[in-house]
């Protein structure tokens, strides 16, 4: 089964595109000869990404500007989608910030910065496109993207940790409720990833034994997620929805 073929001419909108996992998504899809919507905040480096896309085998690019933190933005966002012509097929809900500090000291807007992102955002995206999805009579595949954080634990992100929770648990309620209109809704756990959002902290010595409690030893590779996001967005994973699967090189099989 060629999955990569399945996601061919379909329409993918992917969130936080702009950098890491989700840059990595876009161009997975437009390998897939997806066409593929790619949309941030930081509309400049979307566009140097469209570009690239493009040669990688997509038959049509489109970069919006998009904020998740706001509805408005979002509800922009998908004017401009329907006014293409073509629906959404597959949404990467993968826009997200993170956030460090003790809890006894983190300021209560850090707090709600990364909620209104992690949390209200993918909510809101997700909405936008089930709302569309159901009025037209038609199924469509959301793959939201959480973090092992929202299976466990550690001391210095507790927002962060409990906005991946949300969302782990939000995709299994919006699955339970949105089965019913084909619209599948599943998630991805990462663990630790080699991306330019925490790049800095894998070169310190907290960071370095970290690693060390990786099964494997080794941080990921976006591109290894690849292959899970395909299954879920595609017709390959048809009766797989309300799933939240983690991908980590072992870590949360690590002991105790």
């Amino acid at each position: 089964m060629d999955m990569g073929a399945m996601l061919a001419g379909k329409k993918v909108l992917v969130t936080g595109a702009s950098s890491g996992l989700g840059e990595n998504f876009a161009r997975l899809a437009a390998q897939c000869k997806a066409k593929v919507v790619i949309a941030a905040r930081r509309k400049d480096r979307l566009e140097k990404l469209a570009n690239e896309l493009k040669t990688l085998g997509s038959p049509e690019v489109t970069a919006l500007s998009l904020d998740v933190g706001s509805e408005d933005s979002i509800a922009q966002a998908f004017a401009a989608i329907d006014a293409s012509g073509q629906p959404l097929d597959v949404v990467v809900n993968n826009a997200g910030i993170s956030g460090e500090g003790m809890a006894l000291k983190l300021p209560t807007e850090t707090f709600d910065d990364i909620m209104n992102i992690n949390v209200r955002g993918v909510w809101l995206v997700a909405v936008y496109a089930a709302r569309r999805w159901k009025d037209a009579g038609r199924g469509g595949s959301i793959v939201n993207i959480a973090s092992i954080q929202g299976e466990r634990v550690m001391p210095g992100i507790t927002p962060y940790s409990a906005s991946k929770a949300a969302v782990v648990h939000m995709t299994k309620s919006l699955a339970l409720e949105w089965a019913r209109y084909g619209i599948r809704v599943n998630a991805i756990e990462p663990g630790y990833i080699g991306t330019e959002m925490t790049d800095e902290m894998w070169t310190t010595d907290y960071g370095k034994a970290l690693i060390q409690r990786i099964p494997m030893r080794r941080l990921g590779k976006p591109e290894e997620l690849n292959g899970l996001l395909l299954l879920m967005a595609t017709d390959a994973g048809s009766w797989m929805t309300g799933a939240c699967v983690p991908v980590d090189g072992g870590h949360l099989c690590s002991s105790l």
